[in-house]
Formats: C-alpha cells, structure tokens, sequence
C-alpha cells in the first residue's frame, strides 16, 4: 500500500456542483451584466438538514462575492453516496463545474479536464498547504489535486456499553474485537460491531480492515494487490468472525452505509465502530459517553491507520481560470479552512491551520487523529484507474461477508478488472 505521510496532520468528503447548462469554454457562465458565475460541487460533511454544508459555503459565497464585484459562485452539495456519480455525469454530458469537491481527481487530469494548480493559486496558497498532503494530488509529479479536509480513522466505542458488559478497555487485536463484541451481544447490545460495507463509503471500511490484517489496497511500487493472501484472509476473518457470529447486528452489513452506522452510535445502539473525527461531535451531541483507540490488527495494534484527504479540482470546460484562482485563495484563507475544520471536527490542510489546532487546546480532543496521520496509507487516488475501481468495491465488496460468500473470487475479479483498467490507461 502507498504510504503518505502527513508531518503530524489528516481526510473523509464533501462539495458538489449544480448543473449547468450547456456552455461554451469561452464566456460560459457569464451573464448579460458581464458577471462571471462559477459552478462549484460540493459534499456533504453535515448529518441532518441543521448542520448541512450547504450553510457553510453559502456563508463563504456571499462574503467572496462582497469582495470580488463581478464573480457569483452557485455551490450544490450532494451526500457522499451521489456526489462521485453527479460530477461524472455533468462531465459525460458536456455540463462539467468549474470547481469539484469530491474523492478522485486523476481520472480528469489524465483526460486533460483539469487546471494544474499553479494555474490557478498564488504561490503564498500553494506554498501554504502541509508538503505530504499536496504531494498526494499529483499525477506525474503535477499537482492536479488541490487537498481540502483530512482525516485520519480511529476505533470508537460506547464506553457506557463497554461498562455495563463488563468490558475494562477497547480491544488491541481481531481476537479481543470479537470477544467484547460476544461479550456485548450477551448484553443486549443490538449491534456489537457495525460494519458498513454498503456504497456510500464501503471502500473505506474495507481499506481499514485490509491494513489491520497486514494488507492493502497496492504496494509500494503502486501496483495493485486487492486479491492479495492477506487481504482474502482478512474478509474470510470477517465473513466467519464477525458477521457469521452474528456480531454485526441484524441488517446486512452490504446495506448499511456509514451514516447508517453513525447515526446507530448515537442512538447508544452500537458498542464499537470505525469511525473519523466528525463521529465525535455527532456523539457529543446526541449525550453518548465515547472512547477511541488505535485500530485493533489481526495480532495486536494495527501498525497504520487510514488517512483520506478530500480534494477540489478546477475543470476547464468554461474558461474561467482567473475567476476560480481568485476563489480558491480565498476558500483557503486562515479563517475559511478553521472554520470548516472546527465545524465538522476534520483535519486542516495548510501548515498555518495546523500549528493553530496543535497550540490551542480547544482542538485538544483531535490531537490523537493528528498523531495517527503519521502513519497513515491513503487511497491510490493518483492512480487514474482509482475512481472505477472504487465503485468496484462499493458494488461488490458487501458480497465477501455475507453467508456463502467467496471472498477469493470476489477480490480476484475486482482485481482483473482493475489491472485492466490500469493496464488500458498506461
């Protein structure tokens, strides 16, 4: 598995586009006063409607266009589950946003959809972002990529469901993992361990688990190794473990998103989960007394975690290079960044953020998820083939853990096809 390391800082996702109309790469946009309009697509990082991003960027728009006379910015935000699809569709169809918020970007940049980022930010911007994390959205040594949140994954836990089980502290191995997971269930716990292996970010989960059993989702080199030994053992793990057991609740785990799990944590319904930094203020607020932990590993500590970085890239379709320059400089202002980051519990970008939330110890609570990126492995987003690999696993991977399931041959065929797909790209 590539390892990227972040210099002490962290990912999850979030903006989404409105679609367009049709326009041309000249003038697209603009309207009969002369004002330039960009179409920016964002995820969404908010659970419920009172907390939604929408809030943020609509905040963020308003103060840009009271500074800038002559740029509107019109920003959609999708759940994560449709936001990936939507792009993709508005670029199939000729509609494709001047700004994107979303998991994958070299697809686009090996189609030459995309502005390199020194075509679009000041070098005070460019330089200002950590080293690692701008490294990460590079295509052949280009920066296409432009880093927004980071986040690093940590194993939560119910500490008022681990007391009352009798359970003293959070599991270090796949063996003390099923065993308070027993020892839940035995208590009434409805769901012991939540495993969402269903699309909205199944490929998540499913990297968690990979490095955990000493696997991955490529090597070193960068080469694929989804069908690897380890990565196979760690699914059968799972398949005859945990959800075999019933350990994992009464749904599916192939149905049940992230934010299905999420939202049954702090409902008090699930004793342990994985789970980033915005899991923390959803707890908080619904009164759930919680623990994190280093993810268990198949013989003790995981020796990683996972760290993702969602990314904004510029498309050329509409010609608007200068106007989405000025805006990205200001999204990535000091108090822009902060007041993302602080709003949904996420990890900063730029060194400046940084080194505020590690001196102030209001950010106290993410300091052990900025220490977990140190040794954190990323998505091979550089890869072109990532974006349709990824909806691979989505469709397929929930199949591994269910009863009969063939974690062989299912990791087998997603990685042929994604060998095809690299070896079609190069």
């Amino acid at each position: 598995m590539q390892r990227r390391r972040f210099l002490g800082l962290t990912t999850a996702g979030v903006a989404a586009v409105t679609t367009a109309p049709g326009l041309t790469a000249c003038g697209g946009g603009s309207g009969s006063d002369g004002d330039v309009t960009l179409k920016v697509v964002a995820a969404d990082y908010g659970d419920s409607t009172g907390n939604s991003s929408q809030k943020y960027w609509d905040r963020l728009t308003r103060a840009f266009e009271t500074k800038n006379s002559g740029i509107k910015v019109d920003v959609t935000v999708y759940g994560w589950t449709d936001v990936d699809r939507r792009v993709a569709e508005m670029v199939k169809s000729g509609q494709a946003p001047d700004i994107a918020q979303i998991g994958a970007y070299a697809d686009y940049a090996a189609q030459g959809k995309l502005y390199r980022a020194d075509e679009l930010l000041a070098i005070p911007t460019q330089a200002g972002f950590i080293s690692s994390i701008a490294h990460a959205g590079e295509v052949r040594r280009v920066q296409y990529g432009v880093p927004f949140v980071a986040s690093a994954r940590l194993l939560f836990y119910n500490k008022k469901l681990f007391d009352r089980a009798g359970i003293s502290s959070a599991p270090t191995s796949w063996n003390e993992l099923k065993e308070a997971a027993v020892q839940l269930k035995a208590d009434g716990v409805k769901i012991p361990y939540g495993l969402p292996l269903g699309p909205e970010e199944c490929q998540a989960e499913t990297m968690m688990w990979m490095l955990s059993g000493g696997g991955g989702y490529a090597d070193p080199n960068g080469s694929y190794t989804i069908d690897s030994t380890e990565n196979i053992e760690t699914f059968e793990w799972l398949r005859d473990e945990l959800v075999g057991a019933g350990l994992t609740g009464p749904g599916s785990p192939a149905r049940t998103n992230r934010q299905d799990t999420f939202d049954a944590f702090t409902r008090g319904e699930v004793g342990m989960l994985n789970g980033h930094p915005t899991l923390m203020q959803q707890a908080s607020g619904h009164g759930i007394s919680y623990g994190t932990a280093p993810l268990p590993g198949r013989k003790g500590r995981s020796s990683s975690t996972m760290g993702v970085a969602d990314w904004l890239m510029a498309f050329k379709h509409n010609g608007h290079r200068k106007e989405i320059g000025k805006f990205l400089d200001f999204v990535y202002t000091e108090k822009n960044v902060l007041d993302f980051v602080r709003e949904y519990d996420l990890l900063p970008v730029t060194t400046a953020v940084e080194r505020t939330m590690l001196g102030d110890s209001e950010y106290k609570r993410l300091w052990r998820f900025l220490d977990e990126l140190e040794s954190a492995e990323f998505y091979p987003a550089d890869k072109t083939s990532w974006a349709e690999v990824s909806k691979l696993i989505k469709e397929k991977i929930g199949s591994t853990v269910a009863k009969g399931g063939d974690p062989t041959s299912v990791l087998g065929q997603i990685q042929r096809e994604a060998d095809a797909m690299e070896n079609a790209g190069a």
